[in-house]
């Protein structure tokens, strides 16, 4: 869903938002500059599917937002326990924010597992909105809950609001020919029809969601509408909620322009067929699914008019197989995947290191090791992306730093892939994958050029006067060796793993030429140019840098800000490119006398950090499957700063 910022009350199709359904008497309207809402319940309960229109419309409305799904790892979970618990958390305000918030401001729970799964996150005075149907006593008991905390007085120091909201889906529904199962299943709907009263949201794009969504299945779309109005209707005409409230658009937060709510892996997919047409290459995907990488293959797979095409393969060896034999054919190849498929993978990677072919990889890490907690997110495969292969096989490393900038960070890795003649890893994260953010659509010529020039013919001359072609005759500026296509009268030539013979890519297991060789392809990374490190130190009095990467940029800049509103001098600066590092990042490691580096690993970039230059670095390190905290991060911080 799209807006202007201009007019955020527009949609995507520029249609102006409805007015919204008035109230039948005057209530109380407060103004508040954000709001932080957690959406929690069964894994069958619809919470992602809520917290996303929620989302959309609080997109289309125009304010900034940051969102976190939280979910398990099960198809389907035990009903009603707590590893089955299912939640999805929204911070939306009229200024510019960058985490999904701390701590909820208002908790939905549609059971007795979602409220006690997320009661712990919920600060005093927040307002809690409870499923009291779900409340029997075989569910209470089923979480541990001896008696009911809706009547022993341990939710006293919240706004709690009881709500029958499965009692009143169902009779909501009555009209229709469903049974009470099928009812029950709208319950979802009644709670985000109230929430989005209390928080004054567009009501006119959900509505068209869902008859688009259940287009074959009309009686569905009319009683989950039904079930959407009937809980808009009960915010406004029950007592208990007096008061709602309104988040004014964050007009002035962004540039004028089109945007959308967008997601890390949305927003990969869209930046790799931008990348495919600016470099006027097809776009190849040889990937088997895996989460919480799969989005990336659903998407594109729907694409063929870009010139898409999607390979779903048996297994991850067989998807980078494809990719890499579409890459020797010509085209931009990528291959999906997280942590555990970067390890089958690593043989190919190293083919094509060998080969020296463009190839996207793109690693959308989770927690580990081996299956570890595969709906989780963790930062904790960069030293595999940088030395997860046998011999001496260097690969670049980009990282993306929020759900939008997948985008960029798309098209960057193709940029060093297609000039380089180098595979490339790319390390997302299940935060930026599922997360997402207002992203203003660029416009085309804002995007690179990538087209790249095939070999033609020959390009080499020997002694004896006979033009050849040489394929790992190289670019002097980038040692890139050229890319020829096969089937190209003339440019016929080797491939395969075994070390290649300088210039003419026979096989050779000379020793000198294979150290020549290994350490070519060295200084074809070390060269890749990048943008020099910037950063971010107001005050030019800091002692004390944080340097982050990946997907800590957003708790990280929050802490930071804390941090300078409390009067501390604190410096920040964030690596997008991870191998090579950026050429000035020795000299600013060296201006500060403490360098801090939050980490969801155990310190890994914080180790080629201090292995490379010698620097005294800290780590601060999370590896709970969530991303930081800003309240926890600024707390560490300030007593870096201070120890």
């Amino acid at each position: 869903m799209t807006s202007q910022v201009s007019s955020p009350a527009e949609h995507a199709d520029g249609a102006v938002v409805g007015e919204q359904r008035k109230p039948a008497r005057a209530k109380e309207t407060r103004r508040l500059d954000r709001v932080i809402i957690r959406f929690a319940g069964d894994s069958g309960d619809g919470m992602q599917l809520t917290g996303d229109r929620f989302t959309s419309e609080t997109a289309s409305f125009g304010n900034d937002l940051s969102t976190l799904p939280n979910f398990p790892a099960e198809i389907r979970a035990p009903a009603g326990t707590l590893p089955g618990v299912s939640s999805f958390q929204l911070h939306f305000a009229d200024h510019d924010i960058l985490t999904p918030g701390d701590a909820p401001n208002v908790l939905v729970a549609m059971n007795p597992a979602a409220l006690k799964a997320n009661i712990g996150d919920v600060p005093r005075g927040a307002e809690i909105i409870v499923n009291t149907d779900e409340f029997t006593k075989r569910a209470m008991a089923k979480v541990g809950y001896a008696a009911s905390p809706l009547e022993d007085g341990s939710l006293d120091g919240y706004a709690v609001h009881p709500v029958p909201l499965t009692t009143m889906t169902v009779e909501a529904l009555k009209e229709f020919e469903l049974s009470r199962k099928e009812a029950e299943r709208s319950k979802n709907m009644f709670a985000l029809g109230l929430l989005s009263w209390m928080y004054h949201r567009p009501t006119e794009g959900t509505e068209k969601f869902l008859q688009t969504k259940f287009a074959k299945k009309p009686e569905i779309a009319a009683a989950n509408i039904a079930a959407f109005r009937a809980g808009w209707n009960f915010g406004e005409t029950t007592e208990d909620f007096a008061v709602s409230y309104e988040v004014a658009p964050a007009a002035k937060t962004f540039p004028t322009g089109t945007y959308r709510n967008i997601s890390g892996n949305l927003a990969l997919s869209y930046g790799l067929i931008a990348a495919s047409k600016q470099a006027d290459l097809p776009l190849y995907l040889g990937s088997y699914p895996i989460t919480p990488a799969s989005d990336i293959l659903h998407e594109l797979s729907k694409h063929k008019n870009f010139g898409v095409r999607t390979f779903q393969a048996e297994d991850e060896i067989a998807g980078i197989g494809a990719a890499l034999g579409a890459a020797f054919g010509g085209s931009l190849a990528v291959t999906t995947t997280s942590g555990p498929g970067v390890a089958l993978k690593s043989e190919t990677i190293g083919l094509a290191v060998s080969l020296e072919l463009p190839l996207l990889v793109i690693d959308i890490q989770r927690g580990g090791p081996s299956t570890g907690l595969p709906t989780k997110t963790e930062q904790a495969d960069l030293l595999q992306a940088m030395y997860g292969r046998n011999g001496e096989a260097p690969v670049p490393v980009v990282a993306p730093c929020t759900p939008a900038d997948c985008f960029d960070a798309a098209l960057e890795a193709a940029r060093i892939a297609l000039t380089y003649r180098t595979p490339v890893l790319l390390l997302s994260d299940g935060y930026l994958a599922n997360g997402s953010e207002p992203w203003r659509i660029p416009e085309v010529d804002e995007l690179p050029d990538l087209r790249v020039q095939f070999a033609q013919g020959p390009n080499h001359t020997l002694d004896d006067g006979t033009e050849v072609f040489w394929p790992y005759k190289r670019d002097p500026q980038t040692l890139a060796r050229p890319w020829a296509i096969p089937g190209t009268p003339g440019l016929e030539h080797r491939i395969g793993g075994i070390e290649k013979q300088d210039g003419t890519g026979n096989i050779s297991y000379d020793p000198a030429n294979h150290d020549f060789m290994v350490r070519t392809r060295q200084a074809k990374i070390d060269g890749i140019d990048v943008p020099d490190i910037e950063v971010d130190d107001p005050s030019g009095e800091a002692n004390t840098l944080v340097l982050g990467w990946g997907s800590t940029y957003g708790p990280i800049t929050a802490a930071v800000r804390r941090l300078r509103a409390a009067g501390e001098n604190v410096a920040q600066a964030h690596l997008r490119h991870l191998n090579p590092f950026p050429q000035n990042l020795g000299a600013v490691l060296g201006r500060y006398e403490k360098v801090v580096i939050p980490e969801m690993n155990l310190g890994q970039l914080a180790t080629l950090v201090r292995a490379k230059y010698l620097v005294d670095a800290h780590s601060y390190n999370q590896v709970n499957g969530m991303p930081f905290k800003a309240e926890q991060l600024a707390t560490a911080l300030k007593e870096a700063i201070d120890g």
